[in-house]
Order: structure tokens, then C-alpha cells, then sequence
């Protein structure tokens, strides 16, 4: 597939990109290059690969999910520009 100026103008359009006609046809090269590296991907044989998240493999630490109250109230407060009666003091927004 070749993209010419025309599509390359229209994309840039879709894309609410504005381009300079005189830059249109580097427009259109890179899209046509980025098109072919595409297609050299495509012509990889994958069948039998794993699809994978990383290049590493690695399992997540996991910790157990027990639900708790945190017990770090004064901590969290600490930080607050204004805290009354253990909670964030927010100015009034609505008469």
C-alpha cells in the first residue's frame, strides 16, 4: 500500500493536523515508511510464540487481600493544610 500527498493531506485533516502543502510529500514518505516496516512485521512468522508482557520473566509479589482500617489516621492528617475531629477541613464552596 502507498499513501500519495492527497491521503497524507486528508489524514492530517482527521488528525487536526495542520501541514504546509510544501511538507506533504514527506508527509507522505513517512507514512509510507511506516507502512513498510509494518508490513516487514507482518511477514515475521510468530506461530507457536507466547504472547508475553515482558521481556523477563517475572512474577508480581503478591501480598494477601485482608481488608483493614489502616490504623494510619494521624499520619494521613498530618499532611492536611486543616484537619478537625480526624478528618480533612474543607472549605465551605455553597452558601
Amino acid at each position: 500500500m502507498s499513501i500519495d500527498t492527497a491521503t497524507a493531506a486528508k489524514v492530517a485533516k482527521l488528525a487536526r493536523i495542520k501541514v504546509d502543502p510544501d511538507d506533504l510529500p514527506a508527509l507522505a514518505q513517512e507514512f509510507n515508511t511506516i507502512l513498510g516496516f509494518i508490513e516487514q512485521l507482518n511477514a515475521v512468522d510468530v506461530t507457536g510464540v507466547e504472547p508475553m508482557t515482558s521481556v523477563t520473566p517475572q512474577r508480581l509479589k503478591r501480598r494477601d487481600d485482608v481488608v483493614t482500617d489502616g490504623n494510619q489516621q494521624k499520619a494521613i492528617l498530618a499532611n492536611a493544610p486543616d484537619a478537625r475531629e480526624g478528618f480533612f477541613a474543607v472549605p465551605k464552596v455553597m452558601e
